[in-house]
């Protein structure tokens, strides 16, 4: 098996990556398995700079094969806010409550409710930058709907579907969600990688 770091604490996020890759010849590690526990800096404004950083910041400290996601909930109406800043929309430190609060606060009254998730992974294998897109989109709904998941998931409404994220059972939101479809190209890359 070939050590592959994903440069997060969220283990809701880890759970998601290891059941996608079950078929790869990869041991997926957390930050907290590789004893990280410096707060790597997000400072750009962009998913796919922040994204590289988290991964540049392993990859040069411990010297291991890397990827990183950052992810953003980008909304019509708002011009595309939270965007880069939905982990911390309502401030800090973040809160997924008072997050999803103020984006239905923010909406209120307003029709257009069309939205997309965007996740951007940035890996680094062996001294190389790849990077991966997954976008999936839909609508806010007008409450929060469903209590799986985590982040604006009890929100967010995937066109075509009659649940919200937060409503799926997660091998369903898995076929189906940005950081999926990321993740799926990702995996693609890496068993080419491995054939």
């Amino acid at each position: 098996m070939k050590e592959l770091v994903f440069a997060t604490n969220n283990q809701n996020k880890v759970f998601e990556i290891k059941s996608l890759f079950k078929n790869l010849p990869y041991n997926i590690m957390s930050l907290k398995d590789i004893n990280c526990v410096e707060e790597i800096p997000e400072p750009f404004e962009t998913l796919k700079e922040n994204a590289m950083a988290k991964a540049k910041f392993v990859y040069n400290k411990f010297n291991l094969n890397c990827f990183a996601d950052d992810t953003g909930l980008e909304i019509y109406a708002l011009d595309g806010k939270p965007g880069v800043y939905s982990a911390r929309y309502a401030g800090k430190p973040p809160n997924s409550e008072k997050n999803m609060a103020k984006v239905l606060e923010d909406l209120k009254g307003e029709n257009n409710r069309a939205a997309q998730f965007k996740t951007i992974i940035a890996l680094i294998l062996n001294g190389k930058d790849y990077y991966f897109e997954g976008i999936v989109k839909g609508e806010i709904t007008n409450e929060r709907i469903g209590v799986k998941g985590f982040g604006y998931d009890p929100i967010f409404l995937p066109y075509g579907k009659t649940m919200t994220f937060a409503e799926m059972p997660v091998e369903d939101k898995n076929k189906i969600s940005h950081r999926a479809r990321a993740i799926d190209k990702l995996a693609g890359f890496l068993k080419l990688q491995s054939t």
